[in-house]
Order: structure tokens, then C-alpha cells, then sequence
């Protein structure tokens, strides 16, 4: 009997207490609320396999790692530190923006057949001859590519808005902070998938375009960016920056007292 059915509602009841931690500063909810969400990711890697998708597999497997990593931590430390509780509440705020596009079928439909359209209209507004093949399909020079919901961009948005949003700082500063990564990466994407499709469509790396461009260049590429877009996310919100350090400290120094 498989157990797939109760995949979504670990992934739920992980951020409702993840959440419900954050707003309560209950450090004993967070406890489970890890746990449960490194359960989730547990599911996660061989999916990715299955596609070949290596990169994201692995992410995934740390992801795991991280969670009931995370679930100790609190256990010894409770949110005797600010970084603590932070992490809590921004993987709460994460997972509630990111998961409805990835678990619910009309918002996931929605996301991507909207990217599609202003990636199609983006590369004809350039003369760049596209055709919409369908809703969530683009065609040049007779290939086509696919839109799925990674090309959408949304886990990027849902991490910087989960991190910004759940930061202790001015609320004009998270805002501007907020707006300009959301905006930056979204266009950026809209760049990323319009060379994908012109790399594929007309051929630029031979036989393999396709990957290379998706897997290798859009990739690097996309690295790149989130870091220049994390730069200046940090100069607006130092306080972001700080609370990541403090973070860092206490994964590598986990003892302590539970509060």
C-alpha cells in the first residue's frame, strides 16, 4: 500500500507548525514541524532522479539533512537565539508562498501558462519569431520547449520572500528589499527562458543545445544572478545578513540549553 496521499499533508501540517512556532515563539512546535518537513524532502530525491535531475536531487537530499538537523537544534537550543527563530519563520513564509504553485493543479496551471505568455511576448516585442504552440508550449524554428513550473522562477521568489519577510527590520526597507528581488528575478527569468528557447531553436551549441544551454549556461547563469540579487538584498537589509552569520554559528555549535 503506498503512502503517497499522506506526502501533502506532512508538507501542511509541517508548516502549520512551523508557522504556529514562529507567531507563538513555542520552540517546542518548531520541534516537529522540522522533523516532519525533512520527512517530506525525504520523497523528494528519487523524483528528481527519475528526470535526471541531479542538481535539484541533491539540493533536496540537503534539504533533508538540513530539516531534522534544524528539529535538533531547536530541541538543545530552543529559541534562545534570534537565528532560531528566524529560520522557523522563514521556512514557514517559504513553503506557504511556494507550495499552493507546486501541490494545488489551477494555481501551478495559472503560474505557468502567465510566464509562457510574457516569455512569448517579451522575444516577439525583440522580433524574435516564437510561436505560442499552447498554453504552456513555445515553438521556434520548428523546436519546441516546454514551460514547466521551475521555469516559473517561483522557488527562487518564495526563498527571498520567506527570508525578507520573516527578518527583524524596518518595514519600508523589507519592502523595497522585496520588491526588487522579486522583480529582478522574474525578469531575469523571463531572460533565462528566452535564451533557452533562441540557443535551442537556432542551434547555437550544435547538436546539444538544449542542454547546454538549459543545464549548463541558464544555469551558471542563474547562480550568478541570485548572488548579485543577494548583494544588494544585504545592503538593504543588513539585518539579514547578520541573523544568516548568527546562524551559521549555530549550526556548527548546536549545544546548549533548551528555552
Amino acid at each position: 500500500m503506498t503512502l503517497d496521499w499522506l506526502v501533502p499533508y506532512l508538507l501542511w501540517i509541517s508548516l502549520f507548525l512551523l508557522l504556529a512556532s514562529a507567531l507563538t515563539r513555542k520552540s517546542l512546535i518548531a520541534v516537529p514541524g522540522w522533523a516532519i518537513f525533512g520527512f517530506f524532502w525525504l520523497g523528494q530525491p528519487g523524483h528528481y532522479l527519475a528526470l535526471e535531475d541531479y542538481f535539484n536531487a541533491a539540493l533536496a537530499l540537503a534539504a533533508v539533512l538540513l530539516s531534522l538537523y534544524m528539529a535538533w537544534m531547536v530541541l538543545c537550543k530552543g529559541f534562545s537565539s534570534q537565528a532560531c527563530f528566524w529560520a522557523s519563520y522563514a521556512a514557514a513564509i517559504c513553503g506557504i508562498v511556494y507550495f499552493p504553485f507546486a501541490e494545488v493543479e489551477p494555481l501551478r496551471t495559472a503560474l505557468i501558462g502567465f510566464t509562457t505568455l510574457i516569455t512569448a511576448e517579451t522575444l516577439q516585442f525583440f522580433s524574435v519569431p516564437v510561436v505560442m504552440q499552447s498554453w504552456n508550449t513555445l515553438a521556434l524554428d520548428g523546436r519546441s520547449v516546454e514551460i514547466i513550473l521551475a521555469c516559473t522562477a517561483i522557488e527562487s521568489i518564495a526563498l527571498f520572500v520567506g527570508v525578507i519577510l520573516s527578518v527583524q527590520a524596518p518595514f519600508g526597507r523589507r519592502l523595497a528589499a522585496l520588491a526588487f528581488s522579486t522583480i529582478a528575478i522574474y525578469g531575469l527569468n523571463i531572460v533565462r527562458n528566452g535564451f533557452v528557447l533562441m540557443a535551442y531553436g537556432w542551434d547555437w551549441f550544435g547538436g546539444d543545445s538544449f542542454n547546454i544551454a538549459h543545464n549548463v549556461v541558464a544555469k551558471a547563469g542563474s547562480i550568478i544572478a541570485l548572488l548579485a540579487i543577494s548583494y544588494f538584498v544585504f545592503l538593504l537589509l543588513p539585518e539579514l545578513l547578520s541573523v544568516i552569520d548568527e546562524l551559521a554559528a549555530e549550526i556548527k555549535h548546536p549545544g546548549g540549553d533548551a528555552a
